[in-house]
């Protein structure tokens, strides 16, 4: 379908059928747009966002820098020299950087939760925007092949998508310069949901869960970023940059979409 009669069909059907906040449920006022003599139709929510009403796109806490090099967590007040993380202490990353673009709490969880508990794929395009005002995020992935962490054949199954791809090939998009994704890691055990356990017991549970894709070969040479949708202790990505370092790639960073 044409890009601008897909639009205008998403704006007339906005208009028909207001779209409620995924966060309060409050309805989102939709902003309008039409060349001078044209109907208007409403084509987003508050700049851009279709799913967050104004309120909760104010509610969004981007993160910034400075923040920790390893997990993407904020440092809040004046920074000087070293300074360490209780986020990911004691997490011996197998990876050079990490970086996030939201605090996952009120809104932001919103959206992780619809898309990944409720099969609420409309919520990428609010994911999107989050990712292109997240300028520090979208620079390090940046012509680089990003790697979403794979879901286990049968979770995959049971939902129907991967949450980490959708949100690698988003990346991608909005970071350009050649960046591409590449499904470059396979679960190769069914590990328990890690919700409920520390960091201790998740690394314990996934050391040996990831592996590199059957076929798939690493150049050293090239930029690899890890991509997932939250940033919790840290244990699930490092376990994937451990998989990826083992088969040579070395020039290895992370995104999060959120943190906490």
């Amino acid at each position: 379908m044409n890009p601008t009669l897909s639009r205008l069909m998403r704006g007339v059907s906005d208009v028909v059928f207001p779209p409620s906040c995924v966060h309060c449920r409050r309805l989102v006022e939709q902003e309008r747009a039409g060349a001078r003599g044209e109907s208007e139709v409403a084509v987003a929510g508050p700049g851009g966002f279709r799913h967050l009403c104004k309120k909760c796109v104010g509610e969004l806490d981007f993160v910034q820098p400075p923040h920790c090099t390893t997990c993407g967590s904020p440092f809040y007040g004046e920074v000087e020299g070293d300074r360490g993380c209780p986020n990911c202490e004691g997490l011996h990353p197998a990876f050079r950087e990490g970086r996030t673009a939201v605090l996952f709490k009120g809104p932001a969880r919103a959206l992780v939760i619809e898309l990944k508990y409720h099969r609420g794929l409309h919520v990428l395009a609010d994911m999107e925007e989050i990712f292109r005002r997240a300028t520090h995020v979208r620079e390090l992935a940046r012509g680089a092949v990003v790697v979403p962490v794979p879901l286990h054949p049968r979770k995959l199954r049971e939902r129907g998508y991967n949450q980490a791809a959708l949100l690698a090939e988003i990346l991608a998009r909005v970071a350009g310069g050649g960046a591409r994704v590449e499904q470059a890691l396979r679960r190769a055990e069914d590990t328990a949901t890690q919700t409920a356990f520390d960091r201790r017991t998740r690394m314990a549970n996934l050391k040996n869960a990831f592996a590199l894709a059957r076929g798939t070969t690493l150049n050293p040479d090239l930029h690899y970023v890890l991509v997932d949708d939250v940033f919790t202790t840290g244990s699930t990505l490092n376990s994937c940059a451990r998989a990826l370092r083992r088969a040579g790639g070395l020039n290895l960073d992370v995104i999060t979409f959120g943190h906490g």
